[in-house]
């Protein structure tokens, strides 16, 4: 398992959480960071896109799982079917990326989810501005579907 104490929290990027977001700062991790950790080659890292399905399907990070928007309830549902197969010590970083992170219909219930599915090692990818200008214009990796 990823030791998230080992990840720094944002380095370079503003944290972005206020007090109406469900996560802590602690809970955010830089894009960064994500790609560090996607290098050890860990089983027990688990990223999943709560997009929309257009956006995942033009470019995704690597090994990323779909979920769909949570913005509407069958998405919800769609994360909690996908989720409902993994241990709830797994660790779990969710991203959308479709506008700025503060503008997000899909990140928050997202997240609410899946704490309310009670799971321990949850991180939100902190996109501050967009999938595109915060992590595929920096030349991180990204596969098509």
């Amino acid at each position: 398992m990823l030791s998230w104490a080992a990840v720094p929290l944002v380095t370079g990027m503003r944290a972005e959480s206020n007090a109406d977001d469900p996560w802590s700062k602690t809970q955010l991790i830089d894009p960064a960071e994500l790609l560090k950790a996607l290098s050890t080659s860990n089983d027990q890292l688990h990223i999943i896109c709560v997009s929309f399905p257009v956006l995942y399907r033009q470019k995704h990070i690597p090994h990323a799982q779909f979920a769909g928007p949570t913005n509407k309830t069958e998405g919800v549902a769609s994360l909690r079917h996908a989720a409902g197969r993994l241990p709830q010590t797994v660790d779990i970083v969710i991203y959308c990326g479709c506008c700025p992170m503060k503008d997000c219909p899909n990140i928050r219930p997202a997240f609410q989810t899946l704490q309310e599915m009670g799971f321990q090692n949850l991180r939100v990818l902190n996109l501050l501005t967009n999938f595109h200008t915060d992590w595929i214009a920096k030349g991180y990796p990204t596969e098509s579907s």
